[in-house]
């Protein structure tokens, strides 16, 4: 086997039926279901002009400045995949532009991200075909490898296993393990419906705000 350069299985992926529950559910609540501890890094952005980003990672692990790997995930990639590319976070050369978009939505991809710079910018800002990167530049990619394929990355400490569960929106992005979809989901709904009452009491006025004072008295807060 060649290490740092090979094409694996991948091994299993989240079923459809989590990734339409997750659609409808905000990044920021799954997030605090998952007590604020994981995030794939504030550098990554979104790039398009809308759409929420769900579907099982299909990964990449690229040389920076290079997009050989990337192109075959590309071409392996099932229907609903999100291809998640760690390219190291560098910004020297862009390792996707218009046409590989292009190529993405025809192959039925549901996103990418790339931890590394796209170029393109306009068109990719005027779609809807979730893109996330860590920045812009004109540079174009070379295409030598090396790159691994279905492998374990990681975009800013958050790890993220071959059909783990993808999520972005405009807060940023988020990776559910494949072992806990769905006891967070179960939590992030409950919060996010706990979260929209609280919004039809804030409407209302009769939000409870005791609690606030209470916590300053626990903790020991001195007033004049």
């Amino acid at each position: 086997m060649s290490i740092g350069f090979r094409v694996l299985q991948q091994p299993r992926k989240v079923a459809v039926e989590w990734v339409e529950r997750y659609r409808t559910v905000p990044v920021a609540n799954v997030s605090d279901s998952m007590n604020r501890m994981t995030a794939g890094g504030a550098s990554l952005q979104p790039m398009h002009n809308k759409g929420v980003l769900v579907g099982p990672a299909l990964t990449v692990k690229a040389r920076p400045g290079d997009n050989l790997m990337l192109h075959h995930a590309l071409d392996i990639a099932q229907p609903g995949d999100v291809i998640v590319v760690d390219a190291g976070g560098d910004l020297s050369n862009a390792l996707i532009g218009e046409m590989m978009v292009a190529y993405a939505i025809k192959r039925g991809v549901a996103g990418i991200v790339i931890n590394g710079a796209i170029r393109d910018a306009a068109s990719i800002g005027a779609g809807d075909f979730p893109v996330f990167a860590a920045g812009i530049t004109h540079r174009g990619p070379y295409k030598d490898g090396p790159g691994e394929v279905n492998v374990p990355i990681a975009l800013g400490g958050m790890v993220i296993e071959p059909g783990d569960l993808m999520i972005g929106d405009e807060d940023g992005l988020l990776c559910v393990p494949f072992d806990q979809v769905g006891e967070v989901y179960d939590r992030a709904h409950a919060k996010h419906a706990a979260e929209q009452k609280q919004l039809e009491q804030i409407a209302l006025g009769e939000n409870d705000r005791t609690w606030v004072m209470k916590s300053l008295i626990q903790k020991g807060c001195a007033f004049s």
